[in-house]
């Protein structure tokens, strides 16, 4: 690990003016790369002290050797020239979105002298025009198939093409109409290339005009009494119009537009582009990176602008480019328009969108982006190859004999001090088992004190572990041990039953080879604290603090790092997630029940199932305050004891009921005096 100091430029030698800088290591391999409006600013923020740097920052700096750097004009060189480095060298510390599939364009190759419709994947090809992408090969050919009645362009590969020319007979589609047949004659190489480009006219959005055409044409054939043209046309239209409605009009004013969202984590970033043309969505594609690099919600914006748009010019660039973020910056929103100005060769309005169509469909791309995130987090998670390299990831950097097959993770949770609850998730072989997930409330104190709780749950949770072993007989005590145990309480215990159906541990009776805690020093400390008074050595703790995702362990005052890229370090996150969604979750249901009582919640030995058999059967708290003790009794499994009980209580929780003037019948106050309205 080099140490950044030994590599720093000297004070001055670095000019104050925008450019572009690259980071290499000590086998000069560029392994970052970066711009700035001040060189002289933004270099000088990577030679701080380590310990204020970003992790996924400090990790780059202490990886690199040098550092050097090109001078630039303006900013939108060095947009330019940081976009081709990046292709150039591959960094592996720049955010590089990878494309979750291959998506297929519909092509039209008006480069060839008989232009071609085909369904097209990988780079752009220079003379091609395209439409899309789209998300399925399948959709394209079913468009394709509606519109050859219009637009009978060809479709065939060069060799059937040469095959058909030689022995003079055109391909099934030429004989069928769906195509003009080129190949022999039929049309001449300047209206086979007219019907090219009035169908890229169409799938371009400008659909009216031949909307229109072909309704005029059927009109005139009906009219001369030409039925089985006017029929053919009307069929023409019909598939026209079914070819419009695979893409259904989301923008009303036929908007050509790109809407870029973005969906995050910690780890991993996912972007989604939805192309719309004539106001129609011609094309989506999505993109997922790694967050190897220290980058806003704007910066990965400004990279998905790089790669979607760098290697296109022309109308491949839409006059609108709708994102959700834009730079902090108003210069680094500037250069992002003029180089995209450029590209297009006319102005390009980039922006956020505030209100209306725009917006209502930017959160239709949103809701893409954060769905397109978790499959691919699901994809990634059921992966057995991935999970078992997490799992040697985390026993290396922990130093753990054997990768940790049982993970289990704790987490505190209270709201404002109040219904202070913990979690407890399990994860076995990298998967969560959700049916092993305990939950538990903090009995021994009142109010919030995370390190305490940590502690108490931990000893709860490793004492009945202990408890139930002693059971099986697998682990014994001295019996001045065995006297202890007995005189503290117990309060969670469990049935002597301690095997499942499948014969497996019930519930605590099952140590993890990991235990993970949601925070910091002070939180593994406490779990540590409480498996060294059980007597337990065999656990290894370690904790994740959400800020930086360092993974703490006992007894040490450095964290251990594990790299942004790491699925070690992916996989402990996904554990600290779950257990923080379960016990919030927890949490809140708890605080719910509490803001809903009832007078019958007081009533000793009177649980939840008889409560709602008393509700269902008198329909409300009101009518069964006034039904007798008999009437209490009829109630399915009420013995009278409960029904006297129910009784007292509704009666001392009933309002007191209103004095009312004999004379009068009005209603009086508690001071004597009439109520009046």
């Amino acid at each position: 690990m080099a140490d950044p100091s030994s590599y720093r430029p000297k004070p001055g030698q670095i000019p104050d003016s925008p450019g572009v800088y690259k980071f290499r290591d000590d086998h000069r391999r560029v392994i970052y790369v970066g711009k700035a409006k001040s060189l002289r600013q933004r270099l000088a923020s990577y030679f701080q002290d380590l310990a204020g740097l970003h992790p996924r920052t400090r990790t780059m700096v202490t990886t690199a050797a040098s550092v050097e750097w090109t001078v630039v004009s303006t900013e939108v060189e060095a947009l330019q020239l940081e976009y081709s480095w990046i292709k150039e060298f591959d960094p592996r510390f720049n955010v590089k979105y990878r494309d979750d599939k291959s998506y297929p364009s519909l092509a039209v190759t008006l480069n060839e002298e008989f232009p071609r419709v085909q369904v097209m994947r990988g780079a752009k090809k220079k003379g091609v025009r395209y439409f899309g992408p789209y998300g399925h090969a399948w959709a394209i050919r079913e468009t394709v198939d509606l519109m050859l009645r219009v637009f009978p362009v060809r479709t065939c590969s060069a060799g059937v093409f040469k095959n058909a020319a030689r022995t003079g007979r055109p391909c099934l589609l030429g004989y069928i109409g769906k195509c003009s047949a080129p190949c022999v004659g039929r049309v001449t190489p300047q209206e086979h290339r007219e019907l090219a480009e009035d169908f890229c006219d169409f799938m371009a959005g400008r659909t009216g005009t031949y909307i229109r055409r072909l309704e005029r044409r059927m009109t005139e054939a009906a009219e001369e009494m030409e039925y089985e043209k006017a029929a053919r046309l009307r069929d023409d239209i019909g598939a026209l119009r079914r070819a419009m409605e695979k893409n259904a009009v989301v923008l009303a004013d036929a908007t050509d537009a790109d809407l870029i969202a973005v969906a995050e984590d910690e780890l991993e970033a996912a972007v989604q582009i939805f192309h719309v043309r004539g106001g129609r969505v011609r094309g989506q594609r999505g993109w997922v990176t790694d967050k190897v690099e220290a980058v806003s919600t704007a910066g990965l914006v400004e990279h998905a602008l790089q790669q979607l748009y760098g290697e296109e010019r022309g109308d491949a660039v839409p006059k609108e480019v709708l994102v959700p973020a834009l730079p902090a910056d108003p210069a680094g929103t500037e250069a992002l328009t003029e180089w995209l100005s450029e590209r297009r060769g006319a102005q390009v309005s980039l922006r956020i969108p505030q209100r209306g169509d725009k917006k209502d469909l930017m959160a239709t791309v949103g809701r893409n982006a954060q769905q397109s995130l978790a499959l691919h987090k699901t994809k990634r998670a059921s992966d057995l190859t991935t999970r078992s390299r997490a799992l040697e990831e985390i026993s290396e950097a922990l130093g753990l004999d054997s990768a940790p097959l049982r993970v289990e993770c704790y987490d505190i949770s209270h709201f404002q001090g109040d219904d202070v609850v913990a979690s407890m998730v399990v994860f076995e072989d990298g998967l969560a088992r959700k049916s092993e997930y305990r939950r538990f409330q903090i009995k021994t104190f009142e109010g919030q004190d995370d390190v305490r709780s940590m502690h108490e749950v931990i000893t709860r949770r490793f004492r009945r572990y202990l408890l139930e072993k002693e059971k099986t007989g697998e682990w014994s005590e001295q019996p001045e041990q065995q006297s202890e145990r007995r005189s503290e309480p117990q309060p969670d215990q469990q049935p002597e039953l301690l095997t499942e159906d499948d014969g497996r541990p019930k519930r605590f009776a099952y140590p993890p080879q990991l235990l993970v805690v949601d925070g910091g020093q002070p939180q593994v400390a406490a779990a540590k604290r409480a498996l060294d008074e059980l007597g337990i050595d065999d656990v290894a703790v370690c904790g994740l603090a959400k800020r930086l995702e360092e993974v703490w362990l006992p007894d040490e005052s450095d964290p251990v790092v594990l790299p942004r890229s790491s699925e070690g370090l992916y996989l402990l996150q996904r554990v600290r997630d779950e257990a923080h969604r379960f016990a919030i979750t927890y949490q809140r249901a708890k605080r719910a029940k509490r803001v809903r009582t009832s007078p019958l919640d007081d009533v000793a030995g009177l649980g939840e199932s008889r409560k709602q058999a008393l509700i269902k059967h008198f329909g409300s708290v009101k009518r069964l305050r006034q039904a007798t003790i008999d009437q209490i009794c009829e109630v399915p499994g009420v013995g009278r004891k409960t029904a006297e009980s129910v009784a007292v209580a509704l009666a001392a929780a009933a309002p007191a009921a209103p004095a009312v003037n004999t004379a009068t019948g009005e209603i009086m106050e508690d001071n004597g005096g009439t109520a009046h309205d």
